[in-house]
C-alpha cells in the first residue's frame, strides 16, 4: 500500500481506537514488518505503576499488532510487561521521547542491551528495529516502534519517518476531537440536568408572588406554553412582561432554541427592516457586510417583540407576511427565506385604540393576539409586595456588597399601602435606595415622594387605623387625576402637562387614565369646570 492510500485510510477512521488500528494495519502491510507498537506520552489513571507512585507522565502502550511465528502468541495485548516505559529509563523508547530522535538497530543479535530479548528475536526471526517519535504541534505525543524480519537501512528509516509524521497528525486531531466530544457530552448532560431540575421544581423561577391575580397569569402561561400560538402580553410599564415571555419560552417545546428579544422602541425607523430581516452587503449606505436579522436568529425558537406598538405602520405589513407565511427577504436580496418562529409581543399600549386611531393594523393585531395575556399591576397584587421587597433587599445587598438589612413589618405595611404607579420596577428602585441609605441597619422606605425629590423627603407613617378600600382608593385616584388635568388645562403630556405635574411616566399615566375610565370627554369637562 502506498503512503497516500494509507493517509486516506487513516483520515476516514472514526475514533482514536480505529485510528490506531488503521495505523498498525498499514505498517504491517509491509511484508518485512513483524511487530508494530504505539506508545502515548500521557498520564494513565488505570496504570498500576502510575497508581503506585510512579512518574506523573510516562509512555503507555496504546496499540500493538503483528504476525507471530509461535503458535498461540498474542501480539495485540497492550497491558503486558512493556505497557509502561518510564521517561527516566535507559530504554530506546524513553530516549526517543526525551530527545525526539529516531532510533535504528540494524542487527538485534549484535546489540548488548539488557532490555532486548535476543532469544525471542531469534525464535521470531527478528533481525532489526526502527523507532520514531510522534510529533504534533511542536511537541512529542508518543513513539512508534517496528520490529523487522530484515536488516533495516536508511530507506527503511525514511519510510517510517514519513509514516510517523502523518500518523502523529491523525492521532493528535483524533484525540482533540475526542476531547471536544467529551466536553460537548458533558455540557449536554449538564443542560439536561438543569432542564430536569426546572421541570421537576415546577416553578416560575424569577416570577415571585402568591396572589390570586398572579396565579391566574401563571395558569395561563402553563396553558399556552406548550402550543406554538402567538401571545400578546399587555400590562403597564414595570409589571414584568419580559419575565412572563421568558417563562412561556422556558416551558415550551422550543426551549432548546434561542429566545431573541427586540426592543421595538429603541430601533431607528430607517433600520427596522434590517433589524428584523437582515441585509446584504452594499444594500444601503453603511451596509459594509452581510447581517443576519432577528427572525433568522430566532429560527426554531421564540422572538419577543417588546413595545410592539412602536413598529412603523409601513413595516407592519411585512411583519404580517412573516407571521402568516413564514417567509421574508433580506434588504437588498431577492432570495426568499423561510423561518419557523413563535412570536410573543409585549406592550403597555391599548392596541385596539391604536388600531382605531389608524396607527396599528387591525389584521396584525389579530395575528399577534391569538392568546392575549394581561399582566396585573402591582396595586392589584398587594399580597406579593412583602415577598418581592424581601427578594429585592437580598439582591441589592449582594450587588452593593452590604450586609443584609432587616425589613421591619411596619415598613412592609407602608409599602403595601402605596399604589406603585411604576409597578415592580419602581419597587425595586425604592428598595435599592433604602438599602444604600440603611448601611446595614433597619430599612426605612420613602414612598410617594415627587419625582426629583431628594432622600431627605419623608413620608409620614400611616396610622394603623387609617386605610381605604380598593373602591375608595380608586375614587380618590380618579379625583386626583381629574384635578391634575384641570390644573394642566386638559393637557396630558409635555411641560406643564398632567404627567409633569404628577411626576409619572406618560405611558403609565395613559394606562391609569384608561383603567379609571377617564376619557377625553371627562378631560374637557374638568377644564370647563375650572
Amino acid at each position: 500500500m502506498d503512503l497516500q492510500s494509507v493517509v486516506l485510510s487513516i483520515a476516514q477512521a472514526e475514533g482514536p481506537a480505529s485510528v490506531l488500528g488503521q495505523i498498525i494495519e498499514a505498517i504491517l502491510d509491509n511484508e518485512h514488518a513483524a511487530l508494530a507498537r504505539i506508545w502515548f506520552l500521557d498520564r494513565d489513571a488505570e496504570c498500576p505503576a502510575c497508581k503506585a507512585g510512579g512518574e506523573a507522565t510516562a509512555l503507555h502502550m496504546r496499540a500493538s499488532g503483528g504476525r507471530p511465528l509461535a503458535p498461540g502468541a498474542d501480539w495485540t495485548r497492550t497491558d503486558g510487561s512493556h505497557h509502561r516505559v518510564a521517561l527516566t529509563s535507559e530504554r530506546k523508547l524513553a530516549h526517543m521521547a526525551r530527545a525526539g530522535e529516531a532510533v535504528m538497530i540494524r542487527d538485534i543479535q549484535a546489540v548488548r542491551d539488557a532490555e532486548m530479548d535476543r532469544d525471542w528475536a531469534r525464535r521470531e526471526h527478528i533481525e532489526g528495529f526502527v523507532g520514531h517519535p510522534l510529533r504534533f504541534r511542536g511537541g512529542i505525543v508518543g513513539v512508534m516502534a517496528v520490529f523487522l524480519r530484515v536488516h533495516p537501512n536508511e530507506a527503511t528509516l525514511d519510510w517510517l519517518r514519513n509514516f510517523a509524521a502523518h500518523a502523529a497528525v491523525a492521532i493528535g486531531n483524533c484525540r482533540a476531537f475526542q476531547q471536544i466530544d467529551s466536553l460537548r457530552e458533558q455540557l449536554e448532560q449538564e443542560r439536561d440536568y438543569l432542564r430536569e431540575e426546572v421541570v421537576e421544581a415546577g416553578e416560575f423561577r424569577d416570577i415571585l408572588g402568591n396572589s390570586p391575580a398572579l396565579r391566574r397569569v401563571l395558569e395561563q402561561i402553563d396553558l399556552v406554553a406548550q402550543t406554538d400560538s402567538n401571545v400578546l402580553i399587555q400590562g403597564e410599564s414595570g409589571t414584568g412582561k419580559e419575565l412572563i415571555a421568558r417563562a412561556i419560552h422556558q416551558r415550551s417545546r422550543r426551549v432548546a432554541k434561542p429566545m431573541i428579544r427586540v426592543n421595538c422602541g429603541s430601533i431607528p425607523k430607517e433600520l427596522f427592516e434590517s433589524e428584523f430581516f437582515g441585509h446584504v452587503k452594499g444594500s444601503f449606505t453603511g451596509a459594509i457586510r452581510d447581517r443576519v436579522g432577528r427572525f433568522q436568529l430566532a429560527d426554531g425558537g421564540t422572538l419577543l417583540l417588546d413595545e410592539i406598538g412602536e413598529i412603523p405602520l409601513d413595516l407592519q405589513s411585512k411583519l404580517l407576511r412573516v407571521l402568516q407565511e413564514g417567509e421574508y427577504e433580506r434588504v437588498g436580496e431577492d432570495h426568499t427565506r423561510r423561518v419557523n418562529v413563535r412570536v410573543i409581543a409585549a406592550t403597555n399600549r391599548d392596541l385596539l385604540e391604536e388600531c382605531a386611531a389608524g396607527r396599528f393594523r387591525l389584521d396584525l393585531y389579530y395575528r399577534l393576539s391569538v392568546f392575549p395575556l394581561s399582566v396585573p399591576p402591582l396595586r392589584e397584587r398587594r399580597e406579593d409586595i412583602g415577598l418581592l421587597a424581601a427578594h429585592f433587599v437580598r439582591q441589592a445587598c449582594l450587588r452593593i456588597h452590604a450586609p443584609e438589612s432587616r425589613l421591619p413589618v411596619k415598613e412592609i405595611a407602608r409599602l403595601a399601602a402605596y399604589p406603585w404607579p411604576g409597578n415592580v420596577r419602581e419597587l425595586q428602585n425604592v428598595v435599592e435606595r433604602a438599602v444604600i441609605l440603611a448601611r446595614g441597619g433597619p430599612l426605612s422606605f420613602d414612598v410617594g415622594q415627587a419625582r426629583g425629590a431628594g432622600p431627605s423627603a419623608v413620608v409620614r407613617e400611616p396610622s394603623v387605623r387609617a386605610f381605604h378600600s380598593d373602591s375608595q382608593w380608586r375614587t380618590m385616584e380618579r379625583e386626583n387625576l381629574l384635578s391634575a388635568l384641570q390644573a394642566a388645562g386638559g393637557r396630558v403630556s409635555g411641560q406643564g402637562g398632567a404627567e409633569d405635574l404628577l411626576g409619572v411616566n406618560p405611558n403609565t399615566l395613559a394606562s391609569r387614565l384608561r383603567a379609571l375610565g377617564i376619557s377625553r370627554r371627562h378631560m374637557s369637562a374638568a377644564v370647563e369646570s375650572e
